[in-house]
């Protein structure tokens, strides 16, 4: 392993058998105890004072000759590892005459702050020898490598622990190797190594403290074993508010709903972390209405909503269409910021997503003009808003603002863009942006082609979509579907019925799960007049057993949902609503052809 510190020499003596060294007579003479110098030193690395009285105390251990004092020079080691280099910590571990395992502990914590010099810890650790390299030494390595997510060769390092006979004829862990392992697995959803941690703890009967079973409830959930989780959430003898959300967010996560409720409702107190993981559960996995529905009971319990709450219930109304809740949240989001910082942008960008998702894109514009500080998510907010509102010089306006900004796009930016090019047929500038994706170390993805053979279909370039198409397996392989479903679009919308029906028996050999695909096929031969070429491939989809999913519309009154298909009787005001209905007609009908009206005005 290459070494970025060459003050670290490789190898390491084994140090001899030390004890503290005794009161130099320099020290005595001088009037300073040990543990004056040492309270001196713990002082300054209480307090971060390095420069001060951290460099008081290392001339105090040079006049009085301390430095040969093991402990006083390790607190030295430990003192100057604050820094944000460590090269003032290993020049003092390199003085120590005498080195035991506190001393390499220290000066790996040190060079395990940051990522640069892990290679330099892992290079120092394979030169511990054998009686100075403890259980620590492990726990330190494999929860930083965790930490800055090295997560596999942190629980390779796990199974060097489990062959290291210097530490003992047994496995040596502890309650911290358990946490790092537990949090290793996490991030890399991996079961095996968890389990077999798990079951190393029920083997050697340690205690299973509230911070293990914590990390394992956690771990557990993440790697979808969510039923694992439960059963040592059962067994854990105390829990606090950590372990019924971690149980509450596992469920969430396996999209078992109903049993994270259950779970929140057996807590004994609930808090607003709680409240924010049963929310953003049920916002993530499609139930706006019930997460809408948990904030404002969040709100009657007299709760204050953490800033993931609100983006989560922003995000609700964002997905459902409901504008004014959004506008009501929005307006909590003012009030209760009055006299504070009223900027998060958390909720700012979610409050611009909402404004966008609802098509309000004047307030979306004049919320994001008003932010002090804007990321990438504010700009691909509001180049994909314009986009999807049908407003594409806008979203290109907005694109080039952003590139002007030094804000870096992403495939999300360039998707919107692209999608913007499409629906107001700008196909040079679709090429030219498509092409532009490598210069900004881009590839560009199959969605992305998609869109430029969307552009190219609206604009009844049919030949040229084809055969972009059928050259799109050598750039991104067989991923074409969404590209042939566009072009079949562009065939429907320009009545081209020789083409459909090629690019339909492509699409049915590629999907042949996707109804979409045989519903657009009809409706082009029902365009054209085609009933029994109409009729034949929707009883193509009976014999298949393929349904379309029934399409619905649903309007926002007093902050309420009502949806609607087509007739549907199911509605609680239903006669109303057609009476209603009936009524305009006959308006419409004693009001006659409003161009005949104005015809006769003329």
């Amino acid at each position: 392993m290459r070494r970025l510190l060459p003050t670290i020499a490789i190898p390491i003596p084994p140090p001899p058998p030390c004890a503290p060294a005794p009161p130099s007579a320099a020290a005595a003479a001088a009037g300073f105890s040990v543990q004056e110098v040492l309270s001196l030193l713990e002082r300054a690395i209480s307090t971060g004072d390095v420069l001060r009285l951290g460099r008081g105390a290392h001339a105090l251990l040079v006049k009085t000759a301390l430095t040969t004092h093991t402990l006083l020079s390790n607190r030295l080691v430990a003192l100057y590892s604050l820094l944000p280099s460590p090269a003032a910590a290993i020049a003092a571990f390199h003085d120590l005459p005498h080195k035991n395992p506190h001393s390499y502990n220290t000066l790996l914590a040190a060079l395990l702050r940051a990522p640069g010099t892990i290679p330099d810890a892992l290079h120092l650790f394979d030169a511990v020898p054998d009686g100075s390299r403890n259980i620590v030494s492990y726990n330190t390595i494999v929860s930083s490598l965790a930490h800055h997510g090295r997560q596999e060769d942190a629980l390779r390092l796990v199974g060097r622990l489990a062959r290291d006979r210097s530490l003992g004829p047994v496995l040596a862990i502890d309650r911290f190797t358990v946490v790092s392992v537990a949090t290793a697995c996490a991030g890399i959803r991996a079961t095996r190594p968890l389990r077999e941690m798990h079951g190393a703890v029920l083997v050697s009967g340690m205690e299973f403290t509230i911070i293990m079973a914590n990390a394992m409830v956690n771990a557990y959930s993440k790697v979808g074993r969510v039923d694992d989780a439960r059963r040592v959430f059962d067994q854990a003898s105390v829990r606090n508010t950590i372990t019924w959300t971690s149980m509450v967010s596992g469920y969430c996560q396996a999209k078992r709903l109903d049993k994270a409720v259950q779970v929140f409702d057996m807590m004994p107190d609930k808090d607003r972390i709680a409240w924010t993981a049963l929310i953003s559960g049920h916002e993530q996995n499609g139930e706006e209405d019930a997460a809408l529905e948990l904030f404002e009971q969040m709100l009657a319990e007299g709760v204050w909503p953490t800033p993931f709450a609100l983006v989560s219930a922003l995000g609700a109304c964002a997905k459902i269409g409901l504008v004014t809740r959004g506008k009501e949240l929005h307006c909590f989001v003012l009030r209760r910021s009055i006299g504070t910082d009223p900027f998060n942008i958390f909720i700012y960008n979610a409050l611009v997503d909402m404004y966008c998702k609802c098509g309000d894109m004047l307030a979306a514009m004049a919320l994001f003009r008003q932010m002090p500080e804007r990321d990438y998510i504010s700009w691909n907010s509001m180049v994909t808003g314009f986009s999807h509102n049908g407003l594409g010089k806008q979203s290109l306006a907005m694109f080039e603002e952003m590139l002007v900004a030094g804000v870096r796009p992403t495939h999300v930016t360039f998707l919107a863009v692209l999608t913007a090019c499409s629906h107001s047929g700008l196909v040079s500038e679709g090429h030219l942006i498509l092409e532009s994706m490598e210069d900004h170390g881009l590839e560009p993805r199959a969605e992305h082609y998609a869109a430029y053979i969307d552009a190219l279909g609206r604009n009844c370039q049919l030949e040229e979509a084809t055969e972009f198409i059928k050259d799109l397996p050598s750039r991104i392989g067989p991923g074409t579907a969404g590209s042939w479903g566009a072009l079949l679009g562009a065939c429907r919308l320009h009545g081209n019925i020789e083409l459909a029906e090629e690019v339909a028996e492509f699409l049915f050999r590629l999907e042949p799960g996707n109804s979409g695909r045989y519903v657009m096929l009809s409706n082009i031969y029902a365009a054209a007049g085609q009933w029994d070429d109409a009729r034949r491939v929707r009883g193509l989809m009976k014999e298949k057993g393929l349904r379309k999913d029934q399409a619905y519309s649903w309007i926002e009154v007093r902050s309420g949902k009502h949806i609607f298909v087509a007739e549907d009787m199911s509605h609680c005001e239903a006669d109303e609503i057609y009476e209603m209905l009936g009524k305009l007609l006959d308006h419409m009908r004693i009001a006659g052809d409003p161009t005949e009206h104005l015809l006769n005005l003329c």
